[in-house]
């Protein structure tokens, strides 16, 4: 007879590497083909809609018209995302990102004249992208166990980023090739792909939804509520929001590539891709030696590290210093992104991770949508160089008030003392 086992046995070893985790390195190629997919399309429709109209404001109305649904269904998406299964959630969104690539495939194909229809297409779109983004960050502590979630958030970010600077590329030789048909049928695919890699993820560390309590609004108020009460939360997603909201550069690149830095559009591409390659080298270091001390401390010192590179590149009349405080800038917001993205993950409970999410993907793109707008009019007003140099300096101003007000968030060593902060 089989002697039963010991309470006091060892328990099952973990993997050592967070690439051994079941569902995994599935979830991390149905992510990457689906942002993939995204980058493809945004550069073809872009380019769709300024050779129809020749407008640059009709670019203008391709960012609002997927921004104002995110904006009007990113809460309620949230709340859809704590009672209901979350990969279910992201398969539906991104299969509707796949309807959306095969409307566009069939409007480029009858040559439709006038954009309305793409517009309408893209706030569908836009509608998807409410679900399929919190859905995506509550689902990944799902999948992988707390003690490797860290290093599972840095091999996230960092192969997103790859995925976002390939994209474009992608999408512009393809467009070259074969056109928007070519282009939106690869798109659909993609989508196609990521729905039945996602689907196959097993969920070994997830909790069962809870019993429905209050109306959708309550429990929204609830979400609300909870991260009012949580410094920590509350510190880390509004420094990212206006860290990036009153101190980013890219929307100023074309000009400083112009009229500053004198390279012309060879210079500009280089320009873009020096944040993403810093981006990329950090997360590469951050996915194979994630650390885990001092987190708090750490994250205030890559900001303002942000916001002084955003300050050198201000300044600078040379390319190669230029190419190379962005590059720092990038490095640096990759380690802000990995600690934030951790201490937020810790500090929620997973029945709350939706609604939680949701609130902090509304900060981020009101941060880079509106911090596009800000910077465009500071240009207007100021001046490009005087412009870039208030904003370098909002950040680092950003830096010590919140240092100040967030004294929990400051003091914080490792990113368990986040749940523990938070209880």
């Amino acid at each position: 007879m089989t002697a039963p086992p010991s309470p006091f046995a060892a328990p099952t070893a973990e993997p050592t590497s967070v690439y051994r985790h079941s569902g995994f390195v599935a979830f991390l190629i149905a992510r990457v083909v689906a942002v993939v997919a995204t980058q493809v399309q945004a550069v073809v429709v872009a380019w769709q809609v300024y050779d129809l109209t020749r407008e640059p404001l009709a670019l203008a109305y391709v960012g609002l018209a997927q921004f104002l649904p995110m904006l009007c269904l990113l809460l309620p998406a949230g709340d859809l995302i704590d009672r209901f299964a979350r990969k279910r959630i992201l398969a539906l969104a991104w299969a509707v990102g796949g309807v959306c690539s095969a409307l566009l495939w069939w409007l480029s194909g009858h040559g439709a004249s006038g954009v309305a229809g793409i517009y309408a297409v893209l706030v569908l779109y836009g509608c998807s992208r409410a679900f399929s983004g919190p859905a995506m960050q509550s689902l990944l502590p799902q999948i992988v166990p707390r003690g490797h979630l860290a290093q599972a958030m840095a091999a996230n970010s960092m192969l997103m980023r790859v995925a976002s600077i390939g994209g474009p590329l992608l999408g512009g030789l393809l467009y070259a090739l074969g056109g928007g048909e070519l282009t939106y049928a690869m798109c659909c695919a993609c989508f196609a792909l990521g729905v039945a890699l996602v689907l196959r993820v097993p969920v070994a560390h997830g909790t069962a939804p809870g019993p429905t309590q209050g109306t959708m609004w309550q429990r929204f108020g609830a979400g609300i509520g909870f991260i009012r009460s949580r410094p920590i939360i509350l510190g880390t997603i509004s420094l990212d929001l206006f860290a990036v909201l009153l101190g980013g550069v890219v929307a100023l690149l074309p000009i400083y590539a112009q009229e500053v830095l004198h390279v012309g559009p060879a210079g500009l591409g280089a320009l873009r891709s020096a944040m993403a390659v810093g981006e990329v080298g950090a997360g590469l270091y951050l996915s194979m030696r994630p650390f885990n001390r001092h987190v708090g401390r750490t994250m205030f010192i890559a900001v303002a590290v942000f916001g002084v590179a955003n300050l050198v590149f201000a300044l600078s009349h040379w390319f190669w210093l230029s190419f190379a405080a962005l590059m720092v800038a990038g490095a640096a917001d990759m380690v802000s992104v990995y600690i934030r993205g951790a201490l937020v993950q810790f500090s929620t409970p997973d029945t709350m991770r939706g609604r939680v999410n949701a609130v902090n993907m509304l900060f981020i793109g009101s941060s880079n949508e509106l911090g596009e707008f800000r910077a465009g009019t500071s240009a207007a007003w100021l001046g490009v160089v005087p412009a870039a140099v208030v904003g370098g300096l909002c950040t680092l101003g950003v830096v010590g008030g919140w240092m100040l007000a967030f004294k929990t968030l400051r003091t914080v060593d490792r990113f368990e003392e986040a749940a523990q902060a938070s209880s």
